[in-house]
């Protein structure tokens, strides 16, 4: 699975599927652990693994918040609606520079991107319908 480009797709097979299912699940799932559930040696599965990252369909393993634990109890999506695609620079550049917008896709139909916020109360977030709003359309 080594030197695949990052188009390629990568053929899994079943143990590879669980192996991924229980990292997906809990991403600090030891081999050992893994193993033990899916009957293989730990040698075996910590090789598995490895591959999975070397050939990239392992990306990373990150950690997930409790966004109100840390006083962010708003989520919301934002639909910006662009009248020119001239503006995608600009939607881009303002999503990177603002720490409560985690995500942003661009989208076909009427609107050019959806923004996913996390803010502390919903005030920041009228804030950001107002900044999208007045200063890209």
């Amino acid at each position: 699975m080594v030197n695949i480009a990052e188009n390629d797709v990568v053929s899994l097979d079943q143990v590879d599927r669980d192996i991924l299912e229980f990292l997906q699940k809990d991403g600090r799932s030891s081999a050992s652990f893994i193993a033990d559930k899916i009957k293989m040696s730990v040698p075996a599965v910590a090789d598995r693994i490895k591959k999975l990252q070397e050939s990239d369909v392992i990306k990373g393993f990150t950690t997930m918040l409790n966004h109100r634990k840390v006083g962010l109890d708003v989520s919301a999506f934002i639909t910006v609606i662009s009248e020119s695609s001239s503006h995608y620079s600009d939607v881009v550049r303002e999503t990177n520079n603002s720490p409560e917008i985690i995500q942003c896709f661009t989208t076909t139909g009427n609107g050019s991107h959806v923004l996913l916020a996390l803010v502390k109360i919903h005030i920041v977030l009228k804030s950001y319908y107002v900044k999208f709003r007045v200063g890209l359309v």
